[in-house]
């Protein structure tokens, strides 16, 4: 059985050597769609690499709280959003006074989101920066805030409202080409700043994500220059080694208050439904006492982890998987036409041979075989072309834009498997047909 396989799968190799042209029209429609999904399999695991190291760069034990829902892409948010009353600072401290497992709490200060602000010297400009009031112990929570020259914001700087800045890693050689930026005033909206350090560059960042545009000053001297700026925003951090702990605690007094109030009111307590993890539940029902929000009414902050938005991260990229693959199989699908058609004029033009191989004793099975393989080996060859294709491409990419790209094991074998079954899902017909064709009248034809 084997050998007769082989010897099909060598006539089949033969067939497509003696119509190289033909056979290479034939699988063009199979090389796009399985290209298009390697491709794009290819492209966002390096996209999923650089947004995990981009979103953990914040911190893995960090969770970010902001009175504006997360997920917001760009825009005016919601009037619902734009109503709700600012965080505040005694908020940041209520939460590090209440809950045990938090080590500790930074807030940060900004305009409106539709302000923009630019940072200026004599020798150059930049536009369209990060600009923030922080406290000084945002370079402990944030991982991605080391310092690289010079030092960071103190506590007195933000004591005595001192006007000195903190440039990110990119900021700094536009305003100070030569160098040595420590020491020497910018001017940011107006108002001259002296430079007290240089803040890392994030890693993992992609476009225009890769460029470190943060400007950086004591939150005091942002709320003395700028009033009317109330977006303050916050990142905590968890003690390490306590959120097993905190856990522990939080199911213990979740139990108690479920019980409670399901005893009272028969309903279940709805940050039980909320919560996205456990250990952030002290954190939000400190945040609900203060900000009064009502029982079963609809939370005016939002809890973040690194760990949910990769998760939300994730769900992304599913769907887009998910369209990506209904895309492809438009290509399949008229690839895997293209292949019974082609087949089935290969049946009529080898209708003699087919008839003298029935003659000297060959079985509906090996015809069958014959022609199935013959169409699996074309389709075969057209996905073994698209990986070769679509690595050579992914190549191109890491080289020229830096980017992390592979593709994946799972997509490759994926890929491969999928034009070997297009062949065999569309060459079932045409081998049928050759199998069933009567010696005889084979034998006849011209």
């Amino acid at each position: 059985m084997a050998q007769a396989h082989g010897e099909n799968l060598k006539q089949a190799m033969d067939t497509l050597r003696a119509h190289k042209m033909r056979s290479a029209l034939t699988v063009f429609g199979v090389v796009l769609g399985v290209s298009v999904i390697m491709l794009v399999a290819g492209l966002l695991s390096g996209f999923d690499q650089k947004i995990q190291e981009q979103i953990k760069q914040f911190g893995a034990d960090t969770a970010f709280i902001a009175k504006w829902d997360q997920g917001r892409h760009g825009g005016p948010p919601p009037l619902e959003e734009r109503q709700r009353k600012p965080l505040t600072l005694d908020d940041a401290k209520a939460i590090q006074d209440g809950c045990p497992a938090v080590k500790n709490v930074t807030a940060f200060l900004q305009t409106r989101w539709d302000q923009a602000h630019a940072v200026r010297t004599k020798a150059g400009e930049v536009t369209g920066i990060d600009f923030r009031g922080v406290q000084p112990n945002f370079g402990q929570v944030y991982a991605n805030a080391s310092t690289v020259e010079g030092r960071f914001i103190s506590e007195g700087d933000d004591l005595h409202r001192e006007k000195v800045v903190m440039l990110g890693e990119n900021v700094a050689p536009v305003l100070f080409p030569e160098g040595h930026p420590v020491g020497k005033d910018v001017r940011i909206d107006g108002s001259d700043f002296m430079v007290v350090g240089v803040v890392e560059k994030p890693k993992g960042g992609f476009g225009m994500g890769d460029e470190d545009r943060r400007v950086l000053i004591p939150l005091s001297t942002f709320r003395k220059t700028y009033p009317s700026a109330d977006e303050l925003q916050m990142r905590m951090q968890a003690r390490p080694g306590r959120l097993a702990a905190a856990a522990r605690m939080v199911d213990a007094r979740a139990e108690q208050v479920r019980k409670f109030v399901e005893e009272r009111s028969g309903q279940k307590p709805r940050h039980m439904e909320l919560c996205g993890r456990r250990e952030l539940v002290l954190a939000r029902e400190v945040l609900e006492r203060r900000r009064n929000v009502p029982y079963g009414g609809k939370d005016n902050f939002s809890i973040a982890t690194a760990e949910q938005q990769v998760q939300e991260f994730h769900s992304i990229m599913q769907m887009t998987y998910v369209v990506t693959t209904v895309i492809a199989s438009i290509g399949l699908l008229i690839g895997g036409v293209g292949v019974m058609n082609i087949m089935l004029v290969s049946v009529t033009e080898r209708t003699r041979e087919i008839g003298v191989r029935k003659a000297i004793g060959a079985k509906r099975s090996d015809i069958t075989w014959q022609f199935l393989l013959e169409a699996m080996t074309l389709t075969g060859a057209g996905g073994v072309i698209a990986l070769v294709m679509v690595n050579l491409v992914i190549l191109l990419i890491r080289w020229g834009l830096h980017w992390p790209s592979k593709v994946p094991a799972w997509a490759a074998v994926t890929g491969v498997a999928v034009s070997v079954c297009i062949g065999l899902l569309f060459g079932v017909w045409p081998a049928i047909k050759a199998a069933k064709l009567d010696p005889v009248e084979a034998l006849r034809y011209e």
